[in-house]
């Protein structure tokens, strides 16, 4: 049986041409400026005091302040800098074995990047010199469908009214900068592959960071 006109694989119609040069303007790759650790200084202010003095007591607070305000929004930022040609997260250290990323909650009707600025000035920030933070793009979300610990990177099916949602943006770094870290706090630079698939140490959200990072391209200055 002969062939008809444009049967057979793979076909060069004009429709296959439009779509390669519809997929040419398809870019799905960010890049993004990494500087050397040893580029910043850290200071040390006072220490923080913290809302919650148990974890218990941060529930409960969820769970009071929900009843007012509704689903709780938290803004944290992941800051990258780069170690020996390695990238590295800045991560906040409490004690020996609680980390997470810089950040916090966002006030009634705030915007996002506007309460993650105000957080990062607050948690980091130095009265005799100004970071220009720049809140450069969302990475992923995660919700908190009850007043316990257990977060998903997706609202459950059966979950309406998620109690808190968590949303990491990539936070570009100047090329040099001066912080101030709380007292009763470290700040860690924590390399990449070590927290990939180490949830046991890191906890969930910041384990997944090696996954949700994977499409940016990262460019050593």
């Amino acid at each position: 049986m002969a062939a008809t006109a444009g049967s057979g694989w793979p076909r060069t119609n004009s429709v296959s041409h439009a779509n390669q040069h519809q997929h040419e303007h398809i870019n799905v790759e960010k890049t993004t400026n990494l500087y050397p650790l040893t580029n910043y200084t850290f200071g040390t202010k006072e220490a923080l005091v913290e809302k919650d003095l148990s974890v218990p007591a941060r529930f409960q607070r969820l769970r009071d302040e929900f009843q007012e305000l509704g689903m709780r929004r938290t803004a944290e930022a992941v800051l990258i800098v780069h170690e020996h040609g390695l990238p590295h997260i800045l991560l906040l250290q409490l004690g020996t074995s609680f980390f997470k990323l810089p950040g916090g909650e966002c006030n009634p009707g705030e915007d996002w990047a506007d309460a993650l600025k105000r957080l990062l000035t607050y948690t980091l920030g130095r009265t005799d010199a100004q970071v220009d933070w720049t809140v450069d793009e969302l990475i992923s979300t995660w919700w908190r469908p009850n007043f316990e610990a257990p977060q998903y990177p997706y609202i459950p099916a059966h979950i309406t009214k998620p109690k808190e949602s968590k949303r990491m943006y990539l936070v570009q770094l100047p090329e040099k900068a001066l912080f101030a870290v709380p007292r009763n706090y470290k700040l860690v630079a924590a390399p990449l592959f070590e927290l990939y698939d180490n949830a046991s140490c890191y906890g969930p959200v910041i384990a997944s960071l090696p996954s949700a990072l994977s499409r940016f391209n990262f460019v050593y200055a």
